[in-house]
């Protein structure tokens, strides 16, 4: 067998099929529904306490700030009520010392400062008048404070659409006085000891404000149904009726939420999906990538989709056929074998011999590579994982073990988003309905629209053909059903989506 048929040998491990996708799907909707009654599921079905989305009508000028690691950033967005806005922005990296500070006021004292100082630069006019009407005793009221979207993207318990109380700390922060205070409140008090006119309306998950984001850019009439990243990570958050949402009345702690619009978006926490594996699909490379992560036999949804993962997955793949005597991948027995006239190499610093050694980077430019002999290819392996002199075969093999497992993740994908359409009733319409006979157009208001962001689905090369491929062959969606599914970029989940949380939060626009 030559290496080439080695290659599909084992590129064939990653196949994921028709059928596996529609069990794939069954199995999602049963583990959604589970999370909306129970709590403590493998997936969460978090309640976000927000209820509606915008249309792209609002306007108003709202803040948002983002503290997601080591930068923390403040916007102001200005919504033009016509899908439209303009975002104003400025971002400073947070002191080492105050990511570790003795006190959780020292941390927020100086997140509050950096919102001072962007109204002086930004809304001076604005800031100027709140003061002045401070000083001479006059009336102040909502109008005259700018509501605001907090994203935190730490671990946080949340109890209302404004309230959530810190887990744990990660990404190098460790403040021990912060954990189990409400995050919210901590920002406020300082806000308010600087006399800021401003009101932390919302804390917000970047996934849901991706949500927000595309439902006010979107075009068209009809409200996203799901945001959706499948970037480094995977997650998705949707529009849920609300009368499913069952472990609410459970939950002694819940918080108040508006309940006039019949719904809630939920944040789903899909990267936890089926992590007892009844129906993920499972390779040797995949097991030992998950026994040897730092979170053993959780978050296995993701690891078989995200960008993070997907380079390590290759990684023990290519180790895996280097180590089996029989194939030939980067062995040349002469230099007349090779069409470099050479022999392959591979350094002994290779990041092929490093855990999490290949960037996901590689599997973009190895997929879509079309030169010729795989010139790019040989190149990147050269370049980034110090093989050099690789065959044009051997470039091919790396370029037939990429597409497996690109495919099969972008498969996996259109099983959450394909669950999410199934199990809301989004296609309730018989697809003959939804679509204008005479151009075979898919009317306006019958569009199931779906906002996506990450390097995955915006770089990776046919990421969302992929996608469509698997929802055509899902059996309640069909070839009629993915035409009415519009997939779009949505940017900046955790400034512009942010911002709309805040307005929705406070009912304005």
């Amino acid at each position: 067998m030559g290496l080439i048929d080695d290659a599909r040998r084992v590129a064939g491990e990653f196949e994921y099929s028709a059928d596996d996708v529609n069990k794939g799907v069954k199995e999602f909707i049963r583990q959604m529904d589970e999370g909306l009654q129970k709590t403590g599921k493998s997936m969460s079905q978090i309640p976000t306490y927000v209820t509606a989305v915008p249309n792209g009508t609002e306007k108003g000028v709202y803040l948002a700030v983002d503290l997601g690691g080591t930068n923390f950033r403040v916007c102001s967005i200005k919504l033009n009520g016509d899908t439209t806005f303009s975002l104003t922005q400025s971002k400073v990296a947070i002191p080492r010392e105050l990511m570790v500070a003795k006190t959780s006021k020292e941390l927020f004292s100086f997140l509050a400062k950096q919102i001072e100082s962007f109204l002086k630069t930004h809304h001076n006019d604005h800031f100027e008048e709140y003061h002045q009407r401070r000083q001479a005793g006059e009336t102040v009221t909502d109008e005259h404070f700018f509501q605001l979207g907090f994203t935190f993207s730490f671990p946080v318990h949340q109890i209302g659409i404004n309230k959530g109380h810190l887990i744990r700390w990660t990404k190098g922060f460790d403040i021990a006085d912060a954990i189990g205070k409400d995050v919210c409140a901590l920002l406020q008090s300082e806000i308010d000891a600087l006399h800021l006119p401003v009101k932390v309306a919302a804390l917000v998950n970047d996934t849901v404000g991706t949500l927000m984001a595309r439902s006010y850019t979107s075009p068209g009439k009809t409200g996203t149904l799901l945001g959706a990243i499948f970037g480094t990570g995977t997650n998705g958050a949707y529009v849920e009726r609300l009368d499913k949402v069952t472990k609410m009345k459970k939950m002694e702690d819940s918080g108040d939420y508006d309940s006039s619009t019949g719904n809630m978006i939920v944040n789903t926490e899909w990267g936890s999906f089926d992590n007892q594996m009844s129906v993920l699909p499972n390779t040797p490379y995949d097991t030992a990538l998950d026994q040897e992560s730092n979170n053993p036999g959780i978050q296995m949804f993701e690891k078989r989709v995200s960008g993070m993962f997907l380079g390590e997955i290759l990684r023990r793949t290519i180790l895996a056929m280097l180590k089996d005597g029989k194939t030939e991948l980067f062995k040349d027995e002469s230099s007349g074998t090779n069409d470099f006239h050479s022999t392959c190499t591979i350094a002994d610093d290779s990041p092929l011999y490093r855990q999490w050694g290949i960037d996901t980077s590689f599997l973009s430019i190895a997929h879509e590579d079309q030169s010729a002999g795989y010139r790019v290819t040989r190149q990147a392996l050269n370049r980034n994982l110090g093989v050099d002199a690789a065959s044009s075969e051997d470039a091919e093999a790396i370029k037939i073990l990429v597409e497996a497992i690109g495919k099969r993740s972008a498969r996996l994908s259109a099983v959450a988003i394909g669950a999410v359409i199934i199990s809301t009733g989004n296609l309730t319409l018989t697809a003959g309905d939804a679509i204008d006979d005479k151009d075979q157009q898919v009317l306006e208001e019958e569009v199931v629209d779906i906002g996506v962001d990450g390097s995955l689905v915006e770089y990776y090369p046919g990421f969302e053909n992929y996608i469509r491929e698997a929802l055509r062959e899902i059996e309640e969606i069909g070839e009629k059903g993915e035409k009415r599914v519009r997939i779009g970029i949505a940017k900046d989940g955790s400034g512009v989506g942010a911002a709309l949380i805040a307005l929705v939060a406070g009912g304005k626009g």
